[in-house]
């Protein structure tokens, strides 16, 4: 009777379903078996078939049939592989939480059987519903552990997914050497199995990862074999390796075939509307075009590349996007655009790097790349009472209560005594509040004191600098304008004759110039004397401003006898552009005032770790060790020129602050005899604001 019960439960569950041969005779078998444990292991198999043709629902019906049955006859192998397998159907089914339930029951009773067959198997597929749901460092520790054993017994299915889950979860957090190292070992199996889509995902990710790590020719290498594989006809898919692969040839410069790749993908991808393809072959083709100099075509293939970046919101392929149109307007010397283009790099740089993926984040524990040996050991309950702490307990209860009593009266006690306390405390507390508002008014009196003191000693300094300022022009602005005037009278009166007239006027120009450099010095000075300079940054051409103060000064480097040797290169600032001119005016009469006849100055300009260097040589009598010392400060240090031109002492404590002020830094190296180099450090970009 028992029989035919089973065979109607059975038979009932086929009726409305079609099966494939070996889900049928399965099904038959079982239904003529009379022995529990033999029901159960082909109720296994057919609930494996199941799960393999992906049947889920049907599965289940023999799970729970074969659970009661196991469950019944206490047989515990039966119960940890069905349990197994409804994990594996619920993680299908993304439900996490029974999933993970179910691997841990079965891998309880697996270690009780001590079954390291199916804790592996278990711990793999715990390692890839973790690793799916981006908690890559459990998920690593997990499939580590089940590794080994799948590797003794040479299991090369659950291998192929094991190798590739790990290699998956270190890509995603950038450990490419152990992403490479098991992406190899999953191509080897995947080859062995012949398992062409997979052999193409391991190839194409393997080509990415060589990529990131500037290995191109690895890259290639493998870009070439998924190309070279006969079941990759699909157009989406190659329009994608064409447009990678020319850009990996674009790293070689090898344009021919970084050409051909790129017009191959992007023709694909434009017959087959595959945006994401078409987006990396027109930046890849862009960036071409630009290292060709093809400006027009660069420029309308970036602007179509922008547009479906942000239309797919691709920000990898965006970020790219902005360099190159960067460096596009930079050439062509559209500074404000290209400025604009770097700001949105920078923003989109920064904000990618705030987006990305932190691992583990409920804890702060660094990530294990390798296996840890004690990653999985039950944690102990620090907290579990013993009994025989329980019995001491109770005993300790009775003291208790008697002292309950004690301490009754104690508190009554307590409370007669704190009334006596409040009352001495607030008689207290009136005479503290009276001293504390004395105390009080003696800070805001201490306070008033030491304002007056700064606004006095700030007076003091604004008075300071007006007494030195009226000391140098009633000194050395008098000495240069007497000199003019007294050459103006003498024009008047007629006392010069044409000759005189034509020896004189070099040393008229010279105090002139003395006396225009003067003021604009004086007048510099005393603004940053008194807080008032603010500056005004910009993107501007370092070579232009050379340029226009260079002439200013060729007619007198002309009657020293001085040559200028120009290295200055195009390139860009971003800084206040007039104070940067004040600088370069003042270090290049310094330069000319401290050369002799047949000295030369040099003029030149460079990037170091993305700021402008700048630097203006001589090959005068330069300065000496102790004189170096005094260069840059306040105090007003100048010496005598080379044909006794005179000086504030204000210019370079002038340059000084006004490189600060634009974030810079400026210093000098001089040798007595030798000459000196003054060099000027600027930013390239507006400083990120923390």
């Amino acid at each position: 009777m028992r029989k035919i019960i089973t065979l109607i439960i059975f038979l009932s569950t086929l009726i409305g379903y079609s099966q494939t041969n070996d889900v049928d005779s399965l099904a038959i078998e079982l239904a003529f078996q009379s022995q529990d444990t033999l029901k159960i292991q082909t109720s296994l198999k057919l609930i494996k078939s199941l799960y393999d043709i992906n049947d889920y629902d049907k599965a289940l019906k023999y799970i729970i049939e074969s659970e009661k049955l196991s469950n019944n006859i206490n047989y515990n192998k039966g119960i940890a592989e069905i349990t197994y397998y409804k994990a594996l159907i619920y993680a299908k089914k993304d439900d996490y939480i029974n999933a993970v339930s179910g691997y841990e029951k079965s891998k309880a009773l697996f270690n009780q059987l001590k079954d390291t067959l199916g804790v592996a198997k278990v711990n793999n597929s715990i390692g890839l519903i973790e690793i799916k749901r981006g908690n890559y460092n459990k998920g690593l520790q997990f499939s580590l552990a089940a590794i080994k054993e799948l590797e003794k017994r040479h299991l090369v299915h659950d291998l192929r997914l094991a190798y590739s889950n790990l290699a998956d979860a270190y890509y995603n957090i950038n450990a490419y050497d152990k992403a490479i190292e098991f992406y190899l070992k999953a191509l080897n199996v995947q080859e062995q199995l012949n398992d062409v889509k997979g052999i193409n995902q391991s190839n194409s990710q393997l080509a990415e990862l060589y990529s990131f790590k500037k290995e191109h020719r690895k890259a290639i290498e493998y870009y070439e074999k998924v190309l070279a594989n006969k079941e990759t006809s699909n157009d989406s898919v190659r329009g994608s390796i064409y447009s990678k692969l020319g850009g990996e040839y674009l790293k070689f410069n090898d344009y021919d075939n970084a050409a051909d790749y790129l017009v191959k993908g992007l023709r694909l991808n434009r017959r087959g509307r595959y945006k994401e393809g078409l987006l990396t072959a027109l930046n890849n083709l862009g960036d071409l075009n630009l290292q060709q100099g093809q400006l027009l075509t660069a420029e309308k293939q970036l602007l179509e590349a922008g547009a479906i970046a942000k239309n797919i919101d691709n920000k990898t392929e965006l970020l790219k996007h902005y360099k190159l149109m960067k460096s596009l307007d930079s050439i062509k010397k559209r500074f404000d655009r290209a400025f604009v283009w770097q700001r949105q790099y920078y923003d989109l740089k920064n904000k990618l790097n705030k987006n990305e993926v932190k691992i583990d984040s409920k804890t702060d524990e660094p990530l294990e790349l390798e296996l840890d040996p004690g990653f999985d050991k039950p944690v102990i309950n620090k907290h579990v009472v013993d009994p025989v702490t329980k019995i001491e307990t109770a005993k300790t209860k009775k003291e208790f209560d008697r002292f309950k009593l004690i301490f009754y009266a104690l508190l009554a006690a307590l409370a007669i005594m704190s009334t006596f306390l409040v009352l001495i405390y607030l008689k207290r507390n009136n005479n503290i509040k009276y001293t504390q508002e004395l105390e009080e008014k003696n800070i805001k009196i201490e306070l008033q004191n030491v304002a007056f003191q700064e606004q006095t000693k700030h007076l003091e300094n604004v008075n300071n600098v007006k007494d030195k300022l009226f000391s140098i022009v009633s000194h050395d602005l008098k000495d240069s304008l007497s000199s003019i005037n007294g050459f103006i009278d003498l024009l008047k009166d007629g006392s010069l004759s044409r000759e005189e007239f034509d020896n004189l006027i070099p040393e008229l120009s010279e105090n002139a110039n003395n006396a225009s450099l003067l003021l604009f010095n004086l007048l510099n000075w005393s603004k940053s004397q008194m807080q008032s300079l603010e500056p005004k940054p910009s993107l501007f051409d370092i070579q232009e401003v050379f340029e226009d103060k260079v002439n200013l000064i060729e007619q007198r480097m002309e009657n020293k006898g001085i040559t200028l040797t120009d290295h200055s290169l195009r390139d860009f600032a971003y800084a206040d552009r007039s104070m940067f001119e004040i600088v370069v005016q003042n270090l290049l009469a310094n330069a000319l005032k401290f050369c002799k006849s047949g000295d030369t100055i040099t003029i030149s300009n460079h990037i170091s770790n993305g700021s402008c260097i700048i630097s203006i040589a001589d090959t005068g009598i330069g300065i000496s060790k102790q004189n170096l010392e005094k260069l840059f400060k306040n105090s007003s240090f100048t010496t005598v020129g080379t044909n006794n031109e005179k000086g504030t002492g204000l210019g370079l404590s002038i340059c000084k602050e006004l490189i600060e002020l634009n974030n810079g830094k400026i210093w000098v190296e001089s040798t007595q005899g030798v000459g000196s180099t003054f060099y000027v450090q600027l930013p390239k970009s507006r400083p990120n604001e923390d």
